[in-house]
């Protein structure tokens, strides 16, 4: 116990700026403070403070020490609520960044309800299209839609994200509908302008023939092997006559009826539902990526977090919730 105060006083003296404050903080007089803080750098062999009569500062290993004691004292909190009556209680403050359009439709309505459920943890949800450094911003975690590139963060796969070709019943019957991925050079279809993120163009799955493959060098360049030896994966760059960099504008302008959009499931599936849109060449659909929640690691992630990953694969593990009826 004593050295568990030892800590507890060196991170309150470190992060309140000085023995009195962090003294007052906690009821004792500073010359008790300072007696713990000697004796837990007695006891390391090392000088965590520089401590003067006008400030106290860090050294660089006291700076590395702090960031370890605030995750210990942390997980200490967290394993005395897990098991406290009333069950689990987390606390802190939450920070999640995800995509605008899926943050909007899918983490949004879902913060409130986590924080109902957990009402001494404070969120703050930051909503962007750029891809947010994680570790270096300080989030908790990011929840993220399509192929994880690799990287020194956690990924944990919370749903899929299937992509689909749509337009309007109005414009299915005006201009046809094509039979082919090849055929959407004939149609008008919306699409995200060259600076999106989107790279790679419209993902299809066709059959590995000749004349696919010719095709495939015509619109989009080399294919890729799919899993089914029969089959290759293609990426077309369809034209057409209206562009956005933004994918609700996208889907805005499908439902309007101005051309045949390449949108996720998420965003679409409650009005294909209600019969506002047509799905199109779904025997060509590409496999699902995913969807995914980023975080810095797994050793010593904070209660709040586990529990908001909890909840997050609950809500998106129901299929009625991507129907717009979750």
């Amino acid at each position: 116990m004593d050295r568990l105060k030892q800590l507890e006083s060196f991170v309150s003296v470190a992060t309140r700026g000085g023995l009195t404050a962090a003294a007052k903080a906690e009821g004792v007089a500073p010359a008790i403070m300072g007696r713990r803080l000697d004796a837990l750098e007695a006891r390391l062999g090392v000088k965590l403070l520089v401590r003067t009569t006008r400030r106290i500062t860090l050294t660089h290993e006291g700076s590395a020490f702090l960031e370890d004691c605030q995750r210990l004292l942390t997980e200490f909190a967290n394993a005395e609520a897990s098991v406290s009556a009333g069950g689990v209680k987390a606390s802190g403050h939450l920070r999640v960044t995800a995509p605008a359009g899926f943050g909007r439709r899918h983490v949004a309505p879902l913060v409130p309800r986590f924080h109902a459920l957990h009402p001494e943890v404070t969120i703050s949800l930051n909503l962007s299209d750029r891809v947010v450094d994680v570790r270096g911003e300080s989030f908790d975690c990011a929840v993220r839609v399509g192929d994880m590139p690799d990287s020194s963060l956690v990924s944990v796969r919370l749903a899929d994200n299937r992509r689909r070709c749509v337009a309007t019943p109005e414009f299915v019957r005006r201009y046809g509908m094509p039979r082919h991925p090849s055929e959407l050079s004939r149609f008008a279809c919306l699409t995200l302008s060259s600076d999106a993120s989107q790279t790679r163009g419209w993902a299809f799955r066709v059959p590995r023939t000749a004349q696919g493959r010719g095709q495939e060098r015509t619109l989009t360049g080399a294919g890729i092997p799919a899993e089914d030896g029969g089959e290759e994966l293609i990426h077309l760059r369809p034209d057409g006559p209206l562009d956005c960099s933004d994918g609700q504008v996208l889907h805005d302008w499908c439902l309007a009826g101005h051309g045949i959009a390449w949108r996720s499931t998420w965003e679409v599936e409650a009005e294909i539902d209600a019969g506002l849109l047509v799905p199109l060449l779904d025997e060509f659909a590409a496999p699902p990526n995913g969807i995914y929640a980023v975080f810095t690691g797994t050793k010593h992630l904070p209660l709040r977090v586990r529990l908001w990953l909890d909840f997050l694969k609950a809500h998106y593990g129901r299929p009625e919730f991507w129907g717009g009826r979750g």
